[in-house]
């Protein structure tokens, strides 16, 4: 049996979030003065537009009504996606990453590196290292083990696939 609240949410929210069609990524209270507002973070293989954004939120506020999983007092209920930036924490996210440039920081003194996963097994990852200098990018299999977090990077100036291919 769960323990903490985030945990109490998740049980009672991820099944709807799942049912509209998301994955239920994070559940985080935090006390903004006397307020409490409560984040919710949703994504799929293809991301979540505005219209499946405040679907789920309506679904959530409904269900969250219902019951006292909130407890007595206000709250605001925040629903969202993770962002650019977004840290790597599940073989989804990989998976979902892929065409990405990663920063990857490494296990046991390992370092970091940045590159771009190309594919994704159950192992690792297959990743393209940028060539610096004018030096060729070079190829690199990276197990999971050796990763310690990894985080997607935001590209300003990356061609699109289309562009690539013309």
């Amino acid at each position: 049996m769960s323990t903490t609240q985030s945990e109490r949410l998740r049980e009672l929210l991820e099944p709807l979030v799942t049912s509209q069609g998301l994955d239920l990524e994070e559940i985080a209270v935090d006390s903004v003065g006397r307020k409490r507002v409560l984040r919710v973070v949703v994504d799929s293989d293809t991301g979540a537009d505005l219209d499946q954004i405040a679907d789920v939120s309506r679904a959530l506020s409904a269900k969250l009504d219902e019951n006292d999983a909130m407890g007595a007092g206000e709250y605001t209920l925040e629903v969202g996606t993770p962002g650019a930036e977004r840290l790597l924490k599940e073989h989804r996210h990989y998976v979902r990453a892929v065409d990405r440039l990663v920063k990857f920081q490494l296990t046991e003194g390992g370092g970091e590196l940045v590159a771009r996963i190309l594919k994704v097994d159950d192992e690792g990852l297959d990743l393209e290292v940028p060539g610096v200098k004018g030096r060729k990018a070079t190829a690199r299999r990276l197990a999971f083990s050796d990763v310690d977090r990894a985080r997607v990077q935001v590209e300003f100036s990356r061609k699109d696939k289309n562009e690539e291919e013309a």
